[in-house]
């Protein structure tokens, strides 16, 4: 199992749609712990639940079997595809998804442009809401966090920056090594991990511990099609353009 600590990538630029993204999560986190014992609540109004989107019902109350109260969402229920893309369960959630966004994320911020970065975040955390609603269209049990679009991060910088180096820590058993490793090794690894995971919650309702793995396979694959697909024709111009900006930051 690898943990991402940095990757040796400079940016030519300030990641300033990245750093924003950070804030707006931290601080919509914030509110939620300010909730009190009313946080799950705010969950359920604000997370993406399958059967409400899927059926177009607004579920109220407890349902039969479950533990977890549902309230009035807001109108149109469809928002809450977008809102639910950044919120978080708890500390550890969050903490774990902005650090990745931090790491991957600046360097396609880079690549990109700032203007088409935070549309392509945006569009391949829907899709990865898409794949887990696919999976599960009857789960009950509202989605929250930026996982899906942060797995498009990766999905995009495994196509970018294939053999970057991520100084990583591995944990093998009881032991705990620090090496560097290529993106494709560290992605690829992740990716495998995910799609166990997706294949164990098929019989869970999509979810496995808690985790909608669909959501960063869908995520995942929208990112790295994304970048092939959609932006592949101006590329090599983007690229070449972030290059001379690197080389222009070295030279002064």
């Amino acid at each position: 199992m690898f943990f991402p600590l940095r990757d040796h990538n400079p940016t030519s630029r300030t990641p300033v749609v990245t750093i924003a993204l950070i804030a707006i999560n931290v601080v919509v986190f914030l509110i939620e712990v300010a909730q009190g014992p009313e946080m799950p609540r705010f969950l359920a109004r604000w997370g993406a639940t399958p059967f409400e989107l899927t059926r177009g019902v607004d579920l109220v109350g407890f349902l039969p079997g479950t533990r977890l109260e549902h309230v009035p969402g807001p109108h149109p229920l469809q928002i809450t595809a977008l809102t639910s893309m950044f919120m978080h369960g708890g500390w550890g959630h969050l903490i774990f998804n902005m650090w990745y966004l931090w790491i991957f994320g600046n360097n396609v911020e880079d690549v990109l442009g700032r203007w088409r970065f935070l549309g392509f975040y945006l569009a391949v955390g829907l899709v990865g809401l898409l794949a887990h609603v696919l999976v599960a269209p009857s789960s009950v049990v509202p989605t929250v966090g930026a996982s899906a679009a942060i797995s498009g991060m990766l999905g995009a910088y495994l196509l970018l920056f294939p053999r970057a180096r991520v100084l990583s820590v591995v944990f093998l058993f009881f032991l705990i090594q620090f090496v560097e490793v290529p993106a494709i090794l560290l992605i690829t690894v992740w990716m495998l991990l995910q799609i166990f995971g997706g294949l164990a919650g098929l019989g869970t309702g999509g979810a496995a511990g808690g985790v909608a793995y669909w959501a960063h396979i869908g995520g995942f694959v929208a990112g790295y099609l994304g970048i092939r697909y959609v932006f592949g024709r101006d590329l090599a111009r983007l690229r070449a353009l972030q290059r001379h900006e690197i080389d222009s930051l070295r030279g002064g």
